[in-house]
């Protein structure tokens, strides 16, 4: 599977220059069933790499693009009268899907952010009276402009802590943008094929669930989620006064997941502490929720991972 995995990411990059870094969090998040949250000014692919992904999968891909008039029903669906009929049929909504993509999910308003908090825990959706389960493999991608204020609305924290990882998107690098304006401007991206079938990633899902991690390093991440809400406790008193709150029980389970997923990434068939200090800004900095202290100083929660894994020791 290692190979598919190379060709996988060969596929991709006909369309996606760079962005290495977004595309792992991506195939993650797919074998471990955990959304991403993908942050970041207009114009860094966050969405052609959603859809490219897709493709090379052979997936079902559905976008909506989040707006502030979006009801609840525009995601979820409905149940539409039948005149002829007299009964009441169910219109599913583009949730039903393997990959959804929630393009600039910050821009519609709390309610309808809401619509997503049952399928993103549970998998399922109510409409009416009547559960529906979501097909398998099923992954929610959002978007958010960090730059924009006006027409934006923030996340809940209840919302936030169901994505598994927040990634911040940056910039290519100047090699990579120069590649990326020559193609644009001749219009040489190359077509996507399908590497990865839905059989393919439930087999990649369980080698995943079989990369070995030892108990030590089990214990180690929970001191490091620990950490964020007693700091006083592993000798950094200098945090008690940043954080409001701490991570939550499922940044631990989702740092237990994501670690054995990106050791597959790497080709490793057991997790290191390496692994670990890939995977925890990404999982944790969504989920550290600043005080006013912190946010008057300046401080960000990536500095205050980098300090806990200074100073937490490592197996």
């Amino acid at each position: 599977m290692q190979n598919k995995i190379k060709q996988l990411k060969q596929e991709i990059s006909k369309q996606v220059i760079g962005q290495e870094h977004m595309i792992d969090a991506l195939l993650i998040g797919l074998f471990t069933n955990g959304h991403i949250l993908l942050e970041g000014v207009p114009g860094l692919a966050k969405t052609t790499t959603i859809n490219a992904l897709a493709k090379s999968l052979n997936l079902e891909f559905k976008r909506v693009q989040f707006t502030p008039d979006l009801l609840p029903s525009d995601i979820i669906g409905a149940q539409i009268y039948d005149m002829k009929s007299g009964d009441f049929k169910i219109k599913k909504g583009p949730v039903f899907t393997n990959l959804l993509l929630a393009d600039e999910i910050n821009r519609a308003p709390a309610k309808v952010q809401s619509a997503l908090l049952e399928v993103m825990q549970e998998r399922q959706v109510t409409i009416g009276e009547t559960t529906y389960k979501i097909d398998d493999p099923f992954l929610v991608l959002a978007t958010q402009n960090p730059v924009e204020q006006e027409g934006a609305y923030s996340l809940p924290e209840a919302q936030l802590d169901r994505f598994m990882f927040k990634i911040i998107v940056g910039y290519n690098t100047k090699e990579e943008e120069y590649q990326i304006a020559l193609k644009a401007a001749n219009a040489t991206f190359e077509t996507i094929n399908a590497i990865l079938h839905k059989e393919d990633i439930e087999t990649i899902k369980q080698d995943v669930k079989n990369i070995h991690i030892d108990k030590e390093l089990e214990e180690y991440i929970v001191d490091l989620i620990f950490a964020t809400r007693e700091p006083k406790k592993y000798n950094l008193e200098g945090l008690e006064n940043f954080i409001e709150f701490g991570a939550s029980p499922r940044a631990t389970i989702d740092m237990f997941k994501s670690v054995k997923a990106m050791a597959y990434l790497r080709g490793n068939n057991y997790v290191s502490p390496i692994d670990i200090a890939l995977c925890i800004k990404d999982v944790l900095r969504h989920r550290i929720i600043l005080s006013y202290e912190a946010l008057a100083s300046d401080i960000t929660a990536d500095q205050i991972i980098q300090n806990i894994l200074e100073k937490v020791p490592v197996p």
